[in-house]
């Protein structure tokens, strides 16, 4: 999201919640290492969510749900949480089960979305 829009995610965050504790899932980096390993945008994309990964806390999401956006959703339900992200079926799904999404408004703004 970040390195697509030339927008600081982290500082759009802290806009939107003033003081947050990031956290992100082991399968998430499993998923974005697969994807730097590539070529092109994607990997590019990839590599920085890695580093922006860095700052947050990594935990497990404790579920055996079939596929990474399975268990972001899992996760976000037991913890009460709100997800940032640009995948539309996720946050579709997320929005659907009432739980809020952070995702990109235009191309130089993220927007939360209450569920």
């Amino acid at each position: 999201m970040p390195v697509q829009f030339g927008i600081d995610l982290y500082d759009e965050l802290l806009g939107i919640f003033g003081d947050f504790e990031p956290v992100t899932l082991e399968e998430v980096v499993g998923e974005l290492s697969g994807l730097a390993r590539g070529g092109g945008r994607d990997a590019v994309a990839a590599r920085v969510g890695l580093a922006l990964a860095r700052r947050a806390s990594v935990m497990p999401s404790g579920s055996s749900a079939e596929g990474v956006d399975a268990r972001v959703l899992e996760y976000a339900l037991r913890e009460e949480c709100t997800v940032v992200t640009n995948d539309r079926e996720l946050r579709n799904a997320l929005l659907r089960e009432q739980i809020s999404v952070v995702s990109m408004r235009g191309r130089k703004r993220l927007d939360l979305m209450r569920g």
